[in-house]
């Protein structure tokens, strides 16, 4: 059997896994992200490879954008101070002594998901992942949809709202800035509730309070909105919500459905198909070694 790893890079720690061809997890492991010296990331991540006595086929690397995905170059993301304009792919290659691919966070996990998760039955699969943030991934017929110039399912900073919510260096009233986990918080802290995180918001809308009830509900409407676009502009067979905020929140898939219901023609309405991921948390880092093995393992997607 064969086997691949996957690194996914964050702004605050950086996770690690050996995958098998059929997406099985061997071993993992997480560290701390050095945010303003790669080069110690990718040494920790060249010590990992070495404790697995087997071959790898190559690396799936997944990282914060925005992304120069066409060479494997990180952007300017704000939460990797010091790795602004990296030859991610290129040092990583040099240290690992393997091939690499970079991509985009939410394409890995849209990748998984239509190899071995909730979309492997279709050709062509949307990803969502509401989280921390917001992303978006495309597969179609086994390839990741990256647009012209590699920033396609930047979903992130759609404007839904004028004059709505804004976060960070998104602009006002953008989809991110609405539905993420960190948007429901900020929002709410905002309007004086005493919360943490996102699950919080959600209690006290549970327990009757008509502002956190409000901020729920903004959410819930702004994804329908996206959600609704998208089968609009894409038609896609099947829609994959996945991230903390989709996978922990009872009935969201339901909820998420019956709005979008109401935002789309008659006709498509029944082929409506939004589905929870069925990989949770580690899509991202098994679509990163399944990405590698179709990149340099020769990986067959027939299904797709």
């Amino acid at each position: 059997m064969r086997h691949a790893l996957s690194v996914d890079i964050g702004g605050t720690s950086t996770r690690l896994a050996i995958v098998t061809e059929a997406g099985t997890i061997i071993t993992k492991q997480s560290f701390a992200t050095d945010v303003k010296h790669p080069q110690l990331t990718l040494a920790k991540i060249h010590a990992f490879a070495e404790t697995f006595d087997q071959e790898l086929v190559g690396v799936g690397i997944s990282c914060p954008g925005p992304l120069d995905l066409n060479h494997g170059i990180v952007l300017t993301p704000p939460n990797l101070e010091g790795w602004h304009h990296f030859k991610l792919k290129e040092e990583a290659e040099k240290i690992l002594k393997l091939p690499v691919v970079v991509e985009n966070d939410a394409n890995l996990a849209c990748y998984a998901e239509s190899v071995v998760g909730a979309g492997k039955e279709f050709k062509s699969v949307q990803y969502l992942t509401i989280s921390t943030g917001v992303g978006g991934g495309l597969v179609i017929n086994g390839d990741i949809y990256r647009g012209a110039n590699g920033f396609a399912e930047e979903i992130a900073n759609g404007i839904l709202w004028k004059n709505g919510p804004q976060m960070g260096t998104l602009k006002s009233g953008s989809l991110e800035s609405i539905c993420s986990g960190t948007a429901l918080t900020t929002r709410a802290i905002r309007e004086g509730l005493i919360v943490t995180h996102a699950g919080d918001v959600f209690d006290l809308a549970y327990k009757g309070n008509q502002i956190a009830a409000q901020i729920i509900d903004d959410m819930y409407e702004y994804l329908s909105n996206m959600i609704g676009i998208i089968i609009g502009i894409l038609d896609p067979h099947v829609i994959v919500l996945g991230g903390g905020v989709a996978n922990k929140t009872p009935n969201f898939i339901p909820e998420i459905e019956s709005r979008v219901l109401n935002k789309v023609y008659a006709i498509q309405q029944s082929n409506l198909n939004i589905v929870e991921s069925n990989l949770g948390d580690d899509n991202g880092l098994i679509g990163g070694a399944l990405y590698a093995f179709n990149q340099f393992g020769g990986l067959n997607n027939e299904h797709c």
